[in-house]
């Protein structure tokens, strides 16, 4: 269950982050899955989304949607962000409620489309919310109002991730692959769309998984997260172009490998 509003007559005792994330894991998963948790929030693209349209995709990477989907996404993404940014701004624990109940969605499905793993992504989640609140008690006003808290934060959970691949090797063997991991319905759901939606994620996760690093990072965070180049190029520290470089590539691998004749 995700913590709900705090403030003035809300009855509720304020919560520290670890609290927080600990009681919003079942939420995060929800969110991610499209399943309306209690306590609102924003509810981000389901884990299970299409695969990117490897068959059909835009040649430009940037607009795999179109320029004016993409104005309408940015415009409320900026609203979002404003808020998260005002409310870390009058007071960090609020505001960092605030920002996790934004932003949970997005960072647990970025978190299992680029580990493939539920349990891992859920640790991935976890680890990247607290290494935000650890930060952020060192930000001092102009920094918290200069702050991209979508960018932000998928910059510490990349960074969380690449670091568990580095020392993958010294680690016990990760849990259940996504495709074993719980399926949550949508209540609106007929069971053949809930049944290609699964298989779909199955498949996504499959073929991700064969894609090199920087190109599964670059496909998940602009197919799967839905953020624009210049944000990617923030979030992995590369320039734009590179960006642009890893997504065509991993794309035209995923083309490839779904028609079975990747050579590898």
């Amino acid at each position: 269950m995700p913590p709900g509003p705090s403030g003035p007559g809300s009855g509720s005792r304020r919560r520290g982050p670890r609290t927080i994330v600990a009681l919003g894991v079942a939420g995060a998963v929800l969110a991610s899955t499209g399943v309306a948790a209690a306590g609102g929030g924003v509810v981000d693209r389901p884990v299970a989304a299409p695969a990117p349209n490897t068959a059909g995709v835009a040649d430009d990477p940037e607009t795999p949607g179109g320029p004016d989907t993409d104005a309408a996404a940015g415009t409320a993404a900026d609203e979002v962000a404003a808020r998260v940014v005002a409310a870390l701004a009058r007071d960090l624990d609020t505001g960092f409620e605030a920002l996790y109940e934004a932003y949970r969605g997005a960072v647990f499905s970025t978190a299992l489309r680029l580990c493939g793993r539920w349990a891992e992504a859920e640790d991935l989640s976890a680890e990247a919310f607290l290494r935000a609140y650890r930060a952020l008690c060192g930000y001092g006003p102009d920094r918290i109002a200069e702050l991209r808290p979508r960018a932000w934060l998928l910059t510490i959970l990349t960074n969380v991730w690449r670091n568990g691949l580095r020392s993958a090797a010294r680690r016990p063997p990760p849990g259940p692959p996504i495709e074993d991991a719980p399926d949550l319905p949508d209540p609106g759901e007929g069971v053949e769309d809930a049944a290609a939606r699964h298989e779909t994620g199955r498949e996504l996760a499959g073929l991700l998984a064969e894609l090199p690093h920087a190109q599964r990072a670059a496909v998940v965070l602009r197919h799967v997260t839905d953020l624009p180049v210049a944000e990617i190029s923030a979030v992995l520290g590369v320039p734009e172009g590179t960006v642009k470089s890893h997504i065509s590539r991993g794309l035209a691998r995923l083309r490839r490998l779904r028609a079975g004749h990747d050579p590898g």
